[in-house]
C-alpha cells in the first residue's frame, strides 16, 4: 500500500459513505434509518482515506464485553488490490488484542474469496462444531 496516497483513521463512517461505500462494495444494501441507527452501535471502527474522502471501512460491533463481530469489510472497486482490506484489518485486530477482554469471541461472517483474507488474521472456519446463519426481517 502507497502509505503517502492513504490514510487510516479510528472513526465510524458517516451514514452517507457507510451507505455509498456498501453499494459500491457490493455488500447488501441498508435503509437511511436502519444505518444512523447501526452506526451507534459501532465499538471500533476505521475507515480509509483518500483525497479527502472514505474509499474505505471496517467496524467491530458487540456488546462490549463477551461477542463482538467483525463487519462492513468494504474497499472502494477503484481503490482494491492495493492492501486496504489487510490493513483496515490489521488495525480492528490490533484494537481486539489491545483493547478486548482475553475471554471475548470475535466473529464474522466472510464472503468467498474474502475468507483467505480472515484467515490471515486468525479466524476459523466453525464447521462442522457450530455454523453460521442468518435471517433478514421481512415485512
Amino acid at each position: 500500500m502507497d502509505q503517502s496516497a492513504y490514510s487510516i483513521v479510528v472513526r465510524t463512517p458517516s451514514t452517507e459513505e457507510y451507505l455509498h461505500l456498501r453499494a459500491v462494495a457490493g455488500l447488501s444494501p441498508f435503509s437511511q434509518e436502519a444505518a444512523d441507527k447501526g452506526l451507534q452501535g459501532t465499538v471500533y471502527a476505521v475507515s480509509v482515506l483518500h483525497e479527502g474522502g472514505a474509499v474505505g471501512m471496517g467496524r467491530l460491533i458487540g456488546d462490549g464485553g463477551c461477542f463482538f463481530q467483525v463487519v462492513d469489510i468494504a474497499v472502494h472497486p477503484e481503490h482494491q488490490g492495493r492492501g486496504l482490506g489487510k490493513a483496515i484489518m490489521k488495525a480492528i485486530m490490533g484494537h481486539v488484542k489491545s483493547e478486548l477482554p482475553t475471554s471475548a469471541y470475535v466473529s464474522l461472517i466472510a464472503d468467498v474469496p474474502a475468507n483467505k483474507l480472515y484467515e490471515k488474521f486468525g479466524f476459523k472456519e466453525t464447521a462442522p462444531r457450530s455454523l453460521g446463519m442468518a435471517h433478514r426481517v421481512a415485512r
